[in-house]
């Protein structure tokens, strides 16, 4: 019965209550089923039920499937979700993006010769920035195909490339193919640790998305080739195509490209200067990957496979690195830290440098295994102090210790021009006569080589034949502090011990500074501006450092120059020096340690000095080998090539001192009539010629010779010699 509409009272109905008359109630009938009828209800009730589960067994397979993909998709979803999250996580731990940035490349310095020619690259990155433009362009080329081939497709981060990787590494059952993109492995190179974290992961993919959004695809390539490791400590292209290649990245063939970007796969491993023939091969890999990607065409591919890249040296080689060393020593001192790319000019000759090398290195592979000997030096220094030429070793790639500047040795007969100097200083004459003879000094008996005496002989006599006897009493004529002090002020720097022994040269010096020493007799008798660097410059050309020649002092008379000079050129000319000469007005000493543990010749021109030195790091004697021998020999060689084309020139002094006997009596009474600032004036010192050396700032463009000290010994017109005046000149 229906309740009345508006009644505004709502009926519930009831199960089992009481009936109150209302006809709304369910009987046992209507609620309990007949049992017969009952039982006939359960029987088809269970068969429909049988035919249900039947019919759901026959849709099982789907039904599976169904929910496979059902759950799947879940679990995609909370994957995602847990994903996003654990993103959001290391995105909090990471700086803001507002303050992300391209950390600066470390500087390079880049060393060059004085005629530009690159001398070396030093730095963290070993090499210069090159761009895209500048580069070879097999060089993006090789590394696009071969590492991330939809590099200008994707956003940073490749899932197709991923996918495929991971493909590839199941069908291969190993690591075959990395999922990284250019992009990623720029981000991880840039602003992470190498460590394999998942969080690591995320952060690269993170700032490989911050990247592409900030740069492009071509400045996000750039840098990425300007800053990636090559193996054998080289980062960037330039620096791998200098290593590998002796070459710039601009001048890199299809072939050298191929073998950098087989590097990055596993720089260390696949260096050609460690394992030549895995380099190569994974070379001719991505040749083959260029060739299916259109990039190279099937005969450029045969071209290249036919003309390997050249073997890599296992270090650095050539003798312009020790140079490079050098430099990097200085810098500190010139500079300070150097914090972003600099070019830095030196006064070193590329050519020379080339000739010094190769007369070392020459006599070393001929009579290393006669004489014993295993390595030597070279310096060669012009009238200025500029250094032209410097050879630290034999090989600069089987040992870096610079010997030229570094090592310590004991100079033998080479340290007594400084004692001869001293005793002329204090009233001796090249043509004074002492006695050749056994000598003792307190407990030291000084012996001649050879055990040969030779009586009476003059000063000029005793220093070409290098006396023993007669070096000894000079020292102890002109006394042992004062040969210290000569020797020191003409530029020897080391602690020399005070004993009389110090004539024959047993306080140890280094190649360097005994030759520096030497250049006041080339240039008239100005101590030398010892210098390797001429100017340092940022890549645009602001100068940071250009070196100023000092007013350099003189350290020595002019007349006293002339005497040693005239002595001196007679150890060339006739005495142990004499395998130096070679056409050219020269002068030098011999010098030979006991056993022959050194061999040295120091000689000069008026235009370069050079020193030489052959012996063994540990101290062991060499045989038959002296400095009348194989340091004149490669003094020889060096020096001669480096004067060829060029006219003499004679050396300060010469031809007045040996003037000077029959002018003697004529000098004495005219000698007192000049005034006192004239009556020590210098000798007329001839213009120098270039050695390989270019006219550039410092020097004279007009004749290209090499710049003199600024006092310009005896070239100004208020500096006459005595002959001058005299013959009214």
């Amino acid at each position: 019965m229906a309740a009345k509409r508006g009644s505004g009272k709502r009926i519930e109905p009831s199960f089992g209550a009481p009936s109150k008359g209302d006809g709304f109630s369910v009987s046992s009938d209507d609620r309990i089923v007949n049992p017969a009828k009952a039982k006939t209800t359960r029987k088809t009730a269970g068969s429909r039920g049988k035919s249900a589960r039947g019919g759901k067994k026959r849709r099982g397979g789907f039904g599976l499937f169904g929910r496979a993909i059902y759950w799947g998709l879940v679990l995609c979803l909370w994957g995602g979700i847990a994903g996003v999250g654990l993103m959001a996580y290391y995105a909090a731990r990471m700086p803001s993006a507002t303050t992300w940035e391209i950390p600066d490349r470390p500087p390079n310095v880049k060393i060059v010769a004085v005629d530009g020619m690159l001398i070396g690259n030093r730095g963290a990155t070993g090499g210069e920035a090159v761009s895209l433009s500048q580069m070879s362009p097999y060089i993006p080329q090789a590394v696009v195909a071969i590492e991330d081939r939809r590099f200008y497709q994707h956003f940073g981060v490749d899932p197709l490339g991923l996918g495929r990787a991971v493909f590839q590494n199941l069908v291969r059952g190993r690591v075959a193919q990395g999922g990284s993109t250019l992009t990623q492995q720029l981000a991880k190179n840039l602003f992470l640790k190498p460590e394999r974290t998942l969080e690591r992961k995320v952060q690269e993919v993170m700032l490989a998305l911050w990247l592409e959004h900030e740069h492009t695809k071509d400045e996000i390539l750039q840098m990425y080739l300007n800053r990636v490791y090559f193996g054998s400590g080289s980062y960037g292209v330039e620096a791998a195509s200098r290593r590998y290649f002796g070459v710039s990245a601009k001048d890199v063939s299809l072939s050298q490209a191929a073998l950098l970007a087989g590097l990055l796969k596993a720089p260390s491993r696949l260096s050609p200067a460690r394992d030549p023939q895995a380099a190569e091969d994974r070379a001719q890999i991505v040749l083959t990957a260029m060739r299916d990607q259109g990039v190279i065409a099937d005969k450029e591919l045969a071209s290249a496979i036919s003309a390997p890249a050249a073997r890599a040296a296992s270090y650095w080689t050539g003798s312009e690195n020790y140079v490079a060393d050098r430099v990097m020593d200085a810098l500190p001192d010139l500079v300070g830290e150097v914090n972003s790319d600099i070019v830095v000019e030196t006064t070193i000759d590329q050519t020379l440098q080339h000739f010094a090398e190769l007369s070392i290195r020459t006599l070393i592979d001929e009579n290393g295994a006669k004489n014993k000997v295993s390595q030597g030096a070279l310096v060669s220094i012009d009238s200025s102090g500029a250094i032209r030429a410097m050879v630290g070793g034999r090989d600069y790639a089987t040992s870096q210790f610079d010997r030229a500047s570094a090592a310590r040795r004991q100079p033998g007969s080479a340290f007594k021009p400084f004692v001869y100097q001293a005793a002329l200083e204090q009233g001796a004459r090249p043509d004074s006569v002492r006695n050749d003879a056994p000598i003792t000094i307190g407990k030291w008996k000084p012996e001649n080589y050879g055990g040969k005496y030779y009586g009476r002989v003059t000063l000029s006599d005793a220093l070409a034949k290098s006396l023993n006897s007669i070096a000894a009493q000079l020292a102890r004529e002109a006394g042992v502090d004062n040969v210290i002090e000569v020797a020191h002020r003409m530029g020897i720097n080391s602690k020399l011990d005070r004993n009389a022994s110090i004539a024959l040269g047993t306080s140890d010096v280094t190649p360097l500074e005994l030759t520096a020493a030497y250049v006041p007799y080339a240039n008239g008798g100005f101590k030398a501006d010892l210098h390797v660097i001429k100017r340092i410059t940022t890549p645009k050309g602001e100068v940071l450092y250009d070196f100023k020649g000092k007013d350099t002092p003189r350290v020595v008379r002019a007349d006293i120059v002339g005497m040693m000079n005239s002595m001196m050129s007679r150890t060339v000319e006739s005495g142990t020096g004499k395998r130096a000469g070679f056409g050219w007005p020269a002068a030098g000493k011999t010098g030979t340690t006991q056993n022959s543990r050194d061999a040295w010749f120091v000689g000069y021109t008026a235009n370069l000095t050079t020193g030489v030195w052959f012996g063994n790091d540990n101290g062991s004697p060499m045989k038959n080998a002296t400095g009348g021998s194989l340091a004149t020999i490669a003094w020889h060689d060096f020096m001669a090539a480096a004067h060829e084309g060029l006219q003499p020139v004679k050396l300060p002094g010469v031809e007045f001192y040996r003037a000077q006997p029959q002018l003697d009596a004529i000098l004495s009474s005219a000698e007192e009539k000049l005034a006192p600032e004239q009556q020590q004036p210098a000798l007329p010192m001839p213009p120098s010629q270039p050695v390989g050396v270019r006219a550039d700032d410092g020097e004279n463009p007009a004749t290209g010779a090499i710049r003199r000290p600024q006092a310009e010994v005896g070239n100004t017109a208020s500096s006459k010699s005595i002959l001058s005046i005299i013959l009214g000149n």
